[in-house]
């Protein structure tokens, strides 16, 4: 009698305790409001990004009218994506927050990485052995994040460049296909006029419909796989086209390579984008109707 006795108490302690222990526990509102922001900047706010390495080069970028560009180690219009990686610390949130009075305590004697955003710093420097997670310093204090967030600022810079073929404000208005070897017997140049393609090659029946898709399908989708930068050779002869763009300009276009991959390079940029073969038809190869 006395151990079952024992036994039912014990049961009870234990039911208790676990009461206790749910009754006592952050709700999911409460574990909520113990994320303490790593910072108050908005990412709106930022025009200026410099990301600082021990033993490499630093990486810049600037926004100009909405865009951002790469300024070093190369000039390059850059990832909307890859620089939203970058400024994605601004919105992170640590469950832990220290004085940062003794910085070689959490490796920010010597950080890691140190990331400027406007007038705000944020210094990485060693992992949490147990969470994982890793120290960042800011407005004096240290703050414990994902490693996500130095990731995404430690990415090659040749991975920040915008994979995009055209930038933002390059709107298309026409091709000169000409100069293709494909098209060059009798050429081929198209123009858009109030909505509508004007095909200028004399042996072709085009219909509007389909070079309306063609033109979705192909150019308005069009990203690159990989982007390089490259020293344009003046003297280097390449099969080329051109694009002409609404605000009246003209874009030269170099096919310094069709198979395995297409690549197109623009003198203008300094740079190559690589893109899959089948692309390369698709995109050089309008349906107007012509017999090649």
């Amino acid at each position: 009698m006395k151990s079952g006795w024992l036994i039912n108490l014990g049961l009870l302690v234990v039911v208790v305790g676990v009461a206790l222990a749910l009754y006592f526990a952050p709700h999911p509102q409460e574990k909520q409001a113990l994320a303490i922001p790593v910072s108050t900047l908005a990412p709106a706010a930022v025009a200026k990004i410099s990301i600082e390495f021990p033993a490499k080069k630093a990486v810049s970028f600037e926004r100009r009218a909405g865009q951002w560009f790469l300024l070093q180690p190369f000039a390059a219009r850059a990832g909307q994506a890859a620089v939203d990686g970058v400024l994605s610390i601004l919105t992170a949130t640590s469950v832990d927050k220290f004085d940062a009075s003794d910085p070689a305590r959490y490796g920010l004697d010597h950080p890691a990485l140190v990331l400027r955003l406007g007038e705000e710093v944020f210094t990485f420097g060693t992992y949490n052995p147990v969470s994982g997670m890793q120290y960042v310093g800011n407005r004096n204090s240290v703050f414990l994040v994902e490693s996500r967030y130095s990731e995404a600022a430690s990415i090659r810079p040749v991975e920040l460049i915008d994979k995009n073929l055209l930038g933002a404000t390059e709107k298309i208005a026409g091709f000169d296909f000409s100069r293709l070897e494909q098209w060059e017997d009798h050429g081929l140049r198209l123009d858009q006029d109030k909505g509508q393609w004007q095909v200028i090659r004399p042996d072709t029946k085009p219909k509007q419909e389909e070079i309306n898709a063609w033109f979705t399908d192909s150019w308005g989708t069009l990203i690159a796989l990989s982007v390089e930068p490259y020293t344009p050779d003046l003297r280097a002869k390449s099969p080329s086209f051109e694009i002409h763009l609404k605000n009246g300009k003209t874009l030269h276009l170099d096919k310094q390579g069709e198979s395995p991959e297409l690549i197109l390079a623009r003198p203008d940029e300094g740079l190559r984008y690589h893109f899959p073969q089948d692309v390369g038809f698709q995109i050089l190869n309008p349906p107007v109707g012509a017999a090649k």
